[in-house]
């Protein structure tokens, strides 16, 4: 069991500023031993998190990236066709008996990885809303169930401490049996404060003046009516531009020319100009 304070001590360790709702939720995952389901809009850190719990606790780390389409072979796993057509033919020509159907054969996919792993393992499931609801209630069952079972092969239990993390943008509503089994957790784009953290933790360079003036503008950004808000990352590479053209404090001039670090489209950019780079006086 991980205390609270260790939990944002390790997180903040490998610069991941964490808060109480955070910290508080991957404490009851360790003691409760349940699931994960994050929320938010994309580019809150949600990935990040898991990958940072991770690091921080000396786990393995499996990650399931799902998109449409995805199908169980691809997440469980699949047999290997071609050497098995390989090795019956080696058997009829030595007119042996020879199984096929052997863990020699079959190529493991993240889930039966993450499970026959025998360290304590960090499972993502990243992105769960742009899977069909069948895998979804596939994954949430084996979850649930501590097992895997491949037909023709075997049943794979569960092998080690397991800490599963799933994240969703929210693209569909999540079966109900999945919000029931994990910890809920929605993590929205940081307040000023946190986030002026982040930045100080990810460009420590950084003089406060530009962080805090390239912070404030990020704000105000993210409250216009944009095709694709700044993510953390994009403030990160905003400063990190900046410092890099040697702009300390920032021209207006080289405020707009590193608009392509926030701004992913012209019209998300001609908003940004208009309504936050000219209204501040310079």
């Amino acid at each position: 069991m991980k205390e609270i304070d260790e939990i944002n001590t390790k997180l903040e360790e490998k610069k991941y500023i964490s808060n109480d709702q955070i910290n508080t939720t991957l404490f009851l995952a360790f003691t409760l031993e349940k699931p994960i389901l994050i929320e938010g809009p994309p580019g809150t850190g949600k990935t990040e998190l898991a990958k940072t719990i991770a690091e921080s606790f000396g786990r393995d780390f499996f990650r399931i990236q799902c998109y449409e389409g995805i199908t169980f072979e691809q997440v469980v796993g699949e047999w290997n066709y071609q050497k098995q057509l390989l090795y019956l033919e080696l058997a009829r020509e030595n007119k042996e008996d020879m199984t096929i159907f052997s863990n020699e054969f079959f190529i493991q996919r993240p889930l039966l990885t993450a499970f026959s792993n025998e360290r304590p393992s960090v499972l993502l499931i990243d992105e769960i809303d742009k899977a069909d609801e069948e895998l979804e209630s596939f994954l949430l069952q084996a979850l649930g169930e501590k097992q895997i079972t491949i037909n023709d092969l075997d049943t794979f239990d569960l092998k080690n401490d397991l800490i599963v993390v799933l994240t969703s943008n929210a693209q569909r509503s999540l079966l109900d049996e999945t919000k029931d089994r994990c910890l809920y957790l929605y993590i929205d784009y940081p307040d000023y404060d946190r986030e002026v953290t982040i930045i100080n933790k990810r460009v420590p360079i950084a003089p406060d003046s530009l962080v805090e003036e390239i912070v404030n503008k990020t704000q105000k950004i993210r409250k216009l009516d944009l095709s694709k808000k700044p993510s953390i990352r994009a403030t990160v590479d905003w400063v990190e531009a900046l410092i890099a053209l040697e702009q300390i404090p920032p021209t207006r001039e080289a405020l707009e020319n590193t608009l392509t670090v926030i701004a992913k489209n012209e019209d998300d950019k001609e908003k940004i100009i208009e309504e936050v780079l000219n209204k501040v006086n310079f």
